[in-house]
């Protein structure tokens, strides 16, 4: 180094070794003086950094994989110690039996609350392997493959809404997701009723992540219609989108998903009249839109918007017209998710679309909102894809996050007394959180379909779906 009287001018810098770092000029420095008198720079502290940095890339997906184990863990156990009553899940037993015993299948009546069957017959025909356990038994097995379809539910809305990890992450970033996602209101509900609502939003999801072209996509979707009828919308869409395609000469994969969709459903119908001819008949001809076997419509966990008006109304008879303002509502709704997927953007053609399925059912209970693992994730992906009004994207999934996790409809006053028919105005918002926020979603996804620049991909839209338009 050259030195002058009272000044140090450090040395060039000499490479580094492996793994380490030379400080650098704004760090301190120790001196030291030399046997002339003269102060020289005392051994340079190293630091350690691509090391520790590497065992923390190595490390931090199997101490996410044990967070999760940990979080599951948790859940059953809290689930455990409030008493499951898979409610439900008692009635897609007592389905399979009648199924088995040639009992009527719509005359069930399971439980002190007297739930009754609702889904098609093809659904019954499914149920029946459940008759083959014990009570106790199929229990532990459905509320596993519940867990299990959690994570199946992180990953593809990972890959629907374009945020891929890299390396040991791509395993990892699921399971972070679903160690979350657990705890939330929809997911925990579904856990705890044994419900069927991640089963039907993975089938639909497996469909329209897959890369294009793919033989069977569309099959899944059309037995999730079987099923139960309302992801028949995602069906509805892609018809729509695929013609308006076809029209404009391009790709129609899109038109031949719905085909297949069409299809499969078509299929599930034919298996259900084959063995279950009286069923099928009175279902399809009388019970279908029966509004009465599913619940009351003020009950402060149907966040629907025939649940909204009729607490706003304080009555569960709600006039005609509220038949026109689904209807409304749901022409909107998909006129956004086809403008969405004709325009690239798939994540929010999907999210709308399923925002859209919960609002206009007579009846969708707080645990059908499921879908809210997809919608966070896709604000997330937005805010991390944008350089200008991040903020307000990363605030927006803060706030969804809380609402889904908030568990409010549960702290609102319900019992058999009907207090929903009363509630104040204030409790009243409460618990109209999720179509408010349903609400905003399907204009935040109009916003965002009229503003895509026709071609350029957009946050979910760099991996082509099965089924999407060509550009």
């Amino acid at each position: 180094m050259t030195e002058a009287r009272g000044t140090v001018i450090p040395a060039p810098a000499t490479p580094a070794p492996c793994g380490k770092r030379v400080v650098g000029r704004s760090d301190l420095r120790r001196f030291v003086p030399s046997a002339a008198g003269r102060p020289r720079v005392a051994r340079v502290v190293t630091v350690v950094d691509g090391g520790a940095r590497g065992r923390l890339r190595r490390g931090g997906p199997w101490l996410v994989l044990a967070l999760c184990a940990l979080s599951f863990t948790g859940c059953a156990l809290a689930q455990l110690a409030l008493g499951l009553p898979l409610g439900d899940l008692d009635v897609y037993r007592a389905e399979g039996w009648a199924v088995r015993t040639g009992e009527d299948l719509y005359d069930l009546a399971v439980s002190r609350h007297a739930l009754q069957a609702t889904y098609p017959p093809f659904a019954a025909l499914l149920f029946v392997p459940l008759t083959l356990l014990g009570v106790e038994a199929m229990r532990v097995l459905v509320c596993v493959l519940n867990f299990g379809l959690v994570i199946v539910l992180a990953q593809l809305s990972l890959r629907l809404t374009g945020i891929r990890p890299a390396g040991h992450w791509r395993w990892a970033a699921p399971l972070a997701v679903a160690a979350v996602a657990v705890w939330s209101e929809p997911v925990w509900a579904t856990v705890r009723y044994g419900q069927i609502n991640l089963l039907l939003a993975v089938l639909v999801l497996w469909d329209l992540t897959r890369p294009a072209p793919h033989r069977f996509a569309g099959v899944a979707t059309g037995i999730a219609i079987g099923i139960k009828l309302t992801p028949a919308i995602f069906a509805v869409l892609c018809t729509v989108a695929g013609v308006l395609a076809c029209l404009r000469r391009r790709d129609a994969a899109l038109l031949r998903l719905a085909v297949r969709a069409w299809a499969a459903f078509a299929g599930t119908l034919a298996l259900g009249a084959l063995v279950l001819p009286a069923e099928s008949w009175r279902y399809w001809t009388d019970l279908v839109l029966a509004e009465d076997r599913v619940g009351a419509p003020e009950a402060s966990a149907n966040q629907s918007l025939r649940g909204v008006l009729a607490r706003m109304l304080h009555t569960g008879e709600l006039p005609a017209w509220w038949l026109l303002l689904a209807a409304g509502v749901c022409c909107a709704g998909l006129a956004v998710g086809v403008a969405a997927l004709l325009t690239g953007r798939r994540a929010w053609a999907v999210v709308a679309c399923a925002v859209t399925a919960l609002l206009v059912s007579p009846v969708s209970w707080s645990h059908h909102w499921v879908w809210a693992v997809p919608a966070v994730l896709l604000l997330v992906a937005e805010a991390r894809g944008r350089r200008r009004g991040a903020r307000g994207w990363w605030l927006a999934a803060g706030g969804a996050t809380l609402l889904f996790c908030s568990y409010v409809s549960w702290l609102l006053p319900h019992d058999e007394t009907r207090p929903e028919l009363d509630l104040p105005p204030g409790q009243q918002l409460l618990a109209a959180g999720y179509p408010l926020a349903g609400l905003a979603l399907l204009a935040t996804a109009a916003a965002v379909a009229v503003t895509a620049p026709r071609g350029t991909p957009a946050a979910g839209a760099a991996r082509r779906p099965a089924g999407s338009s060509a550009r």
